[in-house]
């Protein structure tokens, strides 16, 4: 019989061959842009909108606005797109972004270093009152956010803000956001240094300068000398944090990386000394390495975090200082042990100067532009012409007579802010949430005011420092991960299965010395309409299981799961 003839060998499937385009940094010659924000950067550098708005848009309305613009550049200016009304949680990431977009902007008041003054705060308050149908927010990161405001409006704003010395520049988009400063700087009895003097150079030779104005993303700084540690250092891009070197006096030791969001990193320290008249030149220095090296590629790895987590803070400093600075960094010590658990200078405080100040709190930032206006009227009443915001979501009132503290403290309190609140209400914090937010899942702002007065009903007694952070989405704008309670908006399902508005919670996150996030209990969600009772109880179990003077992060971290749910 004849062989049979033998089968040819299956051909293997071809390998397909893509070439390998980097990550997007240019200082690789990777210049070619690989998503739709880099091409939109490259088409035209955000900063030149302003023309547009004052030109055309202003005038032609908002239809005449480029989508390009709209939902990118402008931001570049402050201005976001709010979330149009009636839109639920549930449509948040299935709708296209011009059927979320309303024909109102969110603005977005930058304030450097948290400083403002009467004037400034009066304008503000005027311009919510007049432009934004009177709201306003204190941001937890010392910014003012105005709403409703409709494009022809703008051109006017700005000239107000403009006007006091306030503005909207690089307040949002890929740029070097707001720089984060202690809102005691200068004035503070126990103060190490003073960054003001580098925050008004970095933004005066910086900001809205086009040598930053196209990042791989948003960029954030933080620059503080209170030993209490009070701009959440450990969470931005770059932060100086004051320390007192052995041999060369007081100065600031480095981070870099930090951030939070879907992928949260505590930033790591560098390990070096910068001394005050420095810390722009090394400011410069990082921001340039973000630009030049930054991931382009990939949105959601557009961060300097990811770059120093692949890099590591070694090879960081070595490419700072031989590329950038083109010197060496003196080693420094790092920062001691925070001398307060609450780093939001709420209460009566003596300045180095024998004047006073004074913070109060809002519940979960929200004001209106009528209460900023009558802030601004009592404090030169009461002789000061400074106020700061905080990181908190709170504001101080600076250099007030001893004489006049306690009639300061009465018309605060007769405007519902409070010098001496509850941990509740000093405690808690919330985002914008879907009541403005095209991002935000649930609601946040009123749901953060309802559960301060449950719980200062429910608990009268409770007196430990106590961070309760709400978020509408995963984004951590209110930096859940990083609280004592961190509850992340999101739909869940009820006892009767019914899709509801609710939260997975985080326990136990901090920030200090001993930083870390937040543990997530498996399984553990809660319904808005639980919240209440849900938080009631892990703070009783809390006070009835905690060691001496053990916090609630500690506690949190070595409780069972049947404590924590």
């Amino acid at each position: 019989m004849a062989a049979m003839p033998e089968k040819p060998a299956p051909a293997r499937p071809r390998r397909k061959v893509s070439r390998h385009r980097g990550e997007g940094q240019w200082a690789k010659g990777h210049f070619t842009p690989l998503n739709g924000n880099e091409q939109s950067k490259k088409d035209d550098d955000g900063l030149n909108v302003r023309t547009r708005i004052e030109t055309i848009y202003a005038h032609a309305g908002f239809d005449s606005i480029d989508p390009a613009d709209l939902r990118g550049r402008m931001r570049w200016w402050g201005l976001y797109t709010q979330r149009k009304p009636g839109i639920d949680g549930g449509k948040t990431a299935i709708l296209e972004p011009e059927e979320l977009d309303d024909r109102y902007f969110m603005m977005r008041v930058r304030i450097d270093g948290g400083r403002l003054t009467a004037e400034q705060l009066r304008v503000i308050g005027g311009i919510s009152e007049e432009f934004a149908r009177g709201t306003a927010d204190l941001t937890d990161r010392q910014n003012i956010q105005l709403h409703w405001i409709e494009i022809e409006n703008v051109p006017e704003i700005w000239r107000r803000l403009e006007g006091v010395g306030l503005s909207t520049t690089e307040a949002c988009g890929d740029v070097p956001r707001v720089i984060l400063g202690s809102p005691v700087a200068g004035v503070a009895r126990d103060e190490i240094i003073d960054g003001t003097p580098a925050i008004d150079e970095i933004t005066e030779r910086y900001i809205g300068s086009k040598e930053f104005s196209n990042l791989p993303r948003k960029f954030k700084t933080a620059i503080s000398g209170s030993p209490v540690l009070d701009v959440v250092h450990e969470i931005n891009d770059i932060a100086f944090v004051g320390v007192e070197h052995p041999e060369h006096g007081p100065g600031f030791d480095l981070w870099v990386g930090g951030g939070l969001s879907t992928n949260p990193r505590i930033g790591v320290r560098l390990g070096a000394w910068v001394p005050l008249a420095e810390v722009p030149e090394v400011w410069a220095g990082v921001v340039g390495i973000f630009r030049d090296y930054g991931y382009r590629r990939l949105r959601t790895r557009a961060r300097l975090k990811f770059l120093v987590a692949d890099w590591g803070s070694e090879e960081f400093r070595r490419v700072l200082e031989e590329e950038y600075l083109g010197r060496a960094l003196l080693d420094g010590p790092a920062p001691a042990e925070p001398v307060s658990r609450w780093r939001d200078h709420i209460g009566v405080h003596p300045q180095k100067d024998g004047r006073f100040y004074v913070g109060f709190a809002p519940r979960v930032g929200r004001v209106d532009g009528a209460t900023l206006s009558k802030v601004a009227d009592l404090a030169a009443a009461h002789g000061s012409d400074r106020l700061r915001t905080t990181v908190e979501q709170k504001m101080l009132i600076l250099d007030v007579a001893e004489d006049r503290v306690e009639s300061l403290v009465d018309g605060l309190d007769a405007l519902g802010l409070q010098v001496r609140p509850s941990p509740f209400r000093r405690g808690v914090m919330a985002c914008t949430g879907i009541e403005f937010c095209k991002l935000a899942i649930v609601e946040t702002k009123q749901r953060g005011m309802d559960l301060v007065e449950e719980l200062e009903r429910r608990l009268p007694d409770f007196d430990e420092p106590i961070s309760i952070n709400v978020n509408g989405c995963p984004n951590a704008c209110a930096r859940i991960q990083v609280a004592d309670i961190g509850l992340k908006g999101q739909l869940v399902l009820d006892d009767d299965g019914n899709q509801v508005e609710g939260f997975q919670v985080h326990l136990g996150g901090a920030l200090g010395l001993q930083p870390g996030f937040g543990r997530k209990v498996r399984g553990l969600k809660v319904t808005a309409s639980e919240l209440p009772d849900y938080v009631e109880r892990v703070l009783t179990r809390y006070t009835k299981e905690r060691e001496n003077g053990e916090r609630f992060a500690a506690w949190a971290a070595r409780a069972g799961e049947e404590a924590l749910s």
